[in-house]
């Protein structure tokens, strides 16, 4: 008994606000839920033990009443005996009334020391109940400041996301345009080379063309040029010359 009551009146003595500070450390509520554990393993026990305390309090107060109510009337008897001059009789009674007064003595004392647990117990149990009460208020906070610390992990954690994201990496979304940058750049330059050699190509192709119309016209005066030939060039200078008027 005194195991269970020294296991009790630790509990009812904790430090909760202890309890609270080690639990938030840990970041876990798992400290104050093994002390409600054991509070509520200890107030079944306590409530056992007081049950069965009570018990014997009721038991050993019919025993103290039925050994005073013998020892009682054997005193009277006793009177009665020696009234009558039955002196052996008295003896025998007298020897049996300090029997029932030792016993209704022993039983006396055993009643009055498992009342006084009794009531230990009964204070012990309000103690613990109140305590225990006390501990699942701060576990219900408890748990609401530890979702509450969590949501602003997450949040914190997001804004130092998108500041890495808006901050830090400036740098590397800039490195990126500068590659696409060059990129254009690299691709302007290669056109405006290619249109160069197309321009120079085409520039080539329109005076061999003219060149080739000059030596034409220089093989018909000397009559060099082809009759096929000839005959077409006239053929179109006609319908030019018809055309016009």
């Amino acid at each position: 008994m005194a195991s269970l009551l020294e296991k009790t009146q630790t509990l009812i003595q904790a430090n909760l606000h202890a309890m609270v500070d080690k639990a938030l450390e840990a970041n876990s509520v798992a400290v104050m839920k093994q002390y409600i554990r054991d509070a509520e393993n200890n107030l079944d026990e306590l409530e056992k033990a007081a049950a069965t305390v009570g018990g014997e309090v009721k038991t050993l107060e019919r025993k103290y009443l039925e050994y005073k109510k013998k020892a009682d009337q054997t005193d009277r008897n006793i009177d009665t005996l020696l009234m009558q001059g039955k002196e052996e009789l008295a003896v025998a009674a007298q020897r049996e009334l300090n029997t029932n007064r030792r016993l209704q003595e022993q039983y006396h004392e055993q009643w009055v020391r498992q009342q006084r647990e009794y009531e230990a117990l009964l204070n012990a149990r309000l103690k613990l109940q109140a305590r225990l009460t006390t501990a699942r208020q701060e576990q219900k906070e408890l748990e609401a400041l530890l979702q509450l610390a969590m949501s602003k992990e997450k949040t914190v954690a997001t804004i130092k996301s998108l500041d890495d994201v808006l901050g830090s990496g400036d740098g590397d979304i800039a490195r990126l345009g500068e590659s696409i940058r060059g990129r254009l750049d690299r691709a302007s330059a290669y056109s405006e080379m290619y249109a160069t050699q197309l321009d120079s190509q085409m520039d080539e192709a329109l005076g061999r063309a003219e060149l080739d119309l000059q030596l034409e016209e220089r093989k018909r005066r000397l009559g060099l040029a082809e009759p096929s030939t000839y005959k077409a060039d006239e053929e179109e200078s006609a319908a030019a010359g018809d055309a016009s008027s």
